[in-house]
């Protein structure tokens, strides 16, 4: 088994992709890297770069590997990718496994050039678009659903006479989440897929044009929020500037955002489809606090997503808020640690707990999710060995029920702990004084009169997704 392989037993991460085109010929790399570091967060297996000169020979250039943004790019190879036309990613492997040959972005050369794609995402038909290209002589180098993107824009490149044409037609096909970054040798196309599931975003700083999963990439490298890229629309990005098609837009009403952008995988600072993420954590602590009061003398939260909810908290219950934990910043995620064993020791890594806060104090805990139990049950444990009284858990999503499709590695149903226990049951195995789930109903406050996608939490998807019967699905 190589190393790095997956088990799939935690809350997995997304990715993240940012591109840059410079009309005045500057080399991009450098932004990129600094795109990709603000993205890294969604992310923390592998990382690439891919660049090209507009102006010059038009071959690209790239360098991927596994690990961090820092520790696959240095300064020195940095300056090999020369080029004003980039596109980079972070990857955290949903679909096929943590190998340096599964990192994007994804270079593929083919009779009319080369194109270079990062993807953030999951395609429901990805199986069976994978078999079709291999009858037809396909060979695969990865195990990725990107390989069967950037084929179909490829092969759909023969018969048009643009890339952007090449990609609306590849997305007729695919079905599923996605935002793209594609560039071609004179082009940079931005998609995102109907629905909206991802997030995509414009940036710009003089001559400049960039995209991004999320607008903290576009601030970290000095650049104007420009706007989101909208459900289902394609945005190309040449030296004339930016044309929009949006034909392949639904009604706004059957958009479905993932909703865990908001609670847990996107930055604080950023601002995704006008709604900040920040202000919906803050809601969402409020509304915790509104479900489940309790007698407490200390709101904290577990870093980092869950600290902005128990702010929330705090301010609709009157309950002091406090920093409890000392955060190492040099430990990633501990969910995107690939295997369990991993997981369970950096937890202790991670995270400290400052005694003087917490002595003597019933504490009320706000944490983002309860995927297997483990790490919550670890901190509780630490609060109360550093002499909490009481530690009441209030989670700010719902119990996670159902298996995620696009994008986000939740685990199969026999190993989410609220799969096969009840809230009381889950209270006592981790340990908790008293347990509370953000209730249902109360998730549209996080994003006012955005469409979302709940079903992780409830199983109504909203298209139809491998094995399942969707008669009930969003709409």
């Amino acid at each position: 088994m190589n190393k790095l392989e997956k088990v799939t037993t935690g809350l997995g991460e997304e990715c993240g992709v940012f591109g840059a085109y410079d009309m005045d010929g500057g080399d991009v790399a450098p932004s990129v890297y600094y795109g990709l570091f603000a993205l890294q967060h969604r992310g923390q297996e592998s990382c690439g770069i891919a660049v090209t000169d507009t102006y010059g020979e038009r071959k690209v250039h790239f360098k991927k590997g596994l690990g961090l943004v820092n520790e696959v790019f240095d300064e020195e190879s940095l300056q090999t990718l020369k080029g004003n036309l980039g596109v980079g990613h972070v990857r955290y492997s949903t679909a096929g496994g943590s190998k340096v040959e599964n990192a994007m972005p994804l270079v593929i050369n083919y009779v009319k050039g080369t194109l270079a794609i990062a993807h953030n995402g999951n395609l429901t038909n990805a199986i069976e678009l994978r078999r079709e290209l291999e009858y037809t002589g396909a060979i695969f180098q990865t195990t990725i659903d990107s390989e069967v993107i950037a084929y179909h824009i490829a092969r759909e490149r023969l018969n048009v006479s643009m890339a952007e044409e090449a990609v609306k037609r590849a997305m007729g096909k695919i079905k599923g989440a996605y935002a793209l970054v594609v560039s071609s040798p004179r082009k940079m196309i931005g998609a995102r897929d109907p629905f909206g599931l991802k997030p995509l975003c414009i940036g710009k700083e003089g001559n400049t044009y960039f995209l991004a999963s999320e607008s903290c990439a576009i601030a970290a490298v000095g650049a104007e929020f420009v706007r989101d890229v909208e459900p289902g629309e394609i945005v190309t990005i040449t030296k004339d500037g930016i044309h929009s098609d949006l034909s392949m837009a639904i009604a706004p009403q059957n958009q479905a955002r993932c909703i865990f952008e908001y609670i847990y995988f996107a930055r604080t600072d950023s601002t995704i489809d006008k709604v900040n993420v920040y202000h919906s954590r803050i809601i969402a602590g409020k509304a915790l606090a509104q479900s489940y009061p309790v007698d407490a003398d200390l709101v904290v939260g577990v870093p980092d997503s869950g600290l902005v909810a128990a702010k929330g908290y705090s301010e609709q219950s009157g309950i002091p808020y406090g920093m409890a934990f000392h955060k190492n910043s040099y430990v990633g995620r501990t969910f995107i640690k690939p295997k369990q064993s991993q997981r369970e020791s950096s937890v202790k890594i991670k995270l400290n707990v400052i005694e003087e806060v917490v002595r003597d104090k019933r504490i009320v805990m706000v944490d983002d999710s309860i995927v297997r139990g483990t790490t919550c049950a670890n901190i509780i444990k630490m609060l109360k060995r550093a002499g909490a009284k009481e530690v009441h858990v209030r989670i700010s999503s719902p119990p996670f029920l159902y298996p995620c499709y696009f994008g986000t590695d939740v685990p199969s149903n026999e190993q989410l702990i609220a799969h096969s226990h009840t809230t009381e049951e889950i209270r006592e195995l981790i340990g908790a004084d008293s347990l509370g789930y953000m209730k249902i109903d109360k998730l549209k406050n996080m994003v006012g009169s955005l469409g979302y996608c709940d079903a992780c939490f409830t199983g109504n998807y909203p298209m139809e997704v491998p094995g399942r019967d969707i008669s009930h699905a969003f709409e």
